[in-house]
């Protein structure tokens, strides 16, 4: 979240409703909305690391609100943020843990749990399938491309269980 809100900054200043409301705008329904708390605590964080400055702005018919402005040190996260390629492949998969340790323990039957997650994947998948049509609230481009890699992630997790089974059967 910290990076997220960096780079909505570097876009110009804004209050913490604001940085809400353009990640709701921009990811829709395809996201986890975010936190309004979660929102300004990590606000709260990124000002006392100097990433940030916050300015009290008066307002005559409500509360005072801060207005977030990213500083120079903020700036340069954001650009290593973008200049640094994203997480490698899973290697520490929590599911493919749970496979590994129900082999070596027998604590768990196998084929159960491959089940078990192929089912909660396809829960996923039809989920995905209305955002991606637009069952749930209109999504933008962005929005939709979010979801496209979501199922096409599934699709190969899918892929990869059915492997699972073929191998320990």
């Amino acid at each position: 979240m910290r990076l997220h809100l960096l780079a909505l900054l570097a876009g110009g200043p804004a209050h913490g409703y604001e940085l809400k409301q353009a990640l709701e705008k921009l990811l829709g329904a395809a996201y986890p909305q975010p936190n309004i708390g979660q929102i300004y605590v990590t606000l709260g964080r990124l000002e006392q690391a100097g990433l940030i400055e916050g300015k009290h702005v008066s307002q005559s018919d409500r509360p005072d609100k801060k207005i977030y402005e990213i500083t120079a040190a903020g700036r340069e996260a954001v650009d290593a943020w973008y200049e640094t390629p994203s997480e490698t492949p899973r290697v520490r998969d929590d599911f493919f843990m749970k496979l590994a340790l129900a082999h070596l323990t027998g604590a768990a039957d196998q084929i159960n749990l491959i089940n078990k997650q192929r089912r909660h994947y396809l829960t996923l998948m039809r989920a995905l399938s209305r955002l991606e049509r637009g069952d749930d609230e209109p999504t933008g481009r962005i929005a939709r491309l979010l979801v496209e890699g979501a199922s096409l992630h599934l699709q190969a997790d899918l892929d990869w269980l059915e492997r699972c089974q073929e191998e320990l059967e």
